[in-house]
């Protein structure tokens, strides 16, 4: 039983194909963990302790919220408008400032 000339090609260019998804995956994923990692960093310089917790707390609630605060705080320390390190205080202002823009939803139940 010898095998067909052709499938042994497919066979081939599909392990090919499998191959540089795996690796290019592998450099996406090396990447990401390389700017999160320079992330990590700024915000360590830029933020107290307790302004980090607090940050960390809010990423466990609400990521994609808590991923735009970062990326605000890192472009305001990159800018220079940042003066000194961000206190937990300073971070709760900006929170509210944020959700200062955000509308109120509600719900409303009508009973017969």
């Amino acid at each position: 039983m010898s095998e067909d000339p052709e499938l042994e090609a497919l066979r081939k260019k599909r392990a090919a194909e499998l191959e540089a998804q795996a690796q290019a995956q592998a450099e996406a994923a090396a990447q990401k963990a390389e700017i999160d990692a320079q992330k990590a960093m700024i915000l360590r310089q830029i933020l107290t302790p307790q302004a980090r917790d607090r940050l960390a707390n809010i990423k466990i609630a609400r990521p994609e919220f808590a991923e735009s605060l970062e990326n605000q705080l890192i472009s305001l320390a990159s800018r220079g408008n940042l003066r000194g390190q961000v206190t937990e205080e300073q971070l709760i202002e900006i929170l509210k400032r944020l959700q200062s823009g955000k509308r109120e939803s509600t719900i409303e139940f009508k009973r017969k």
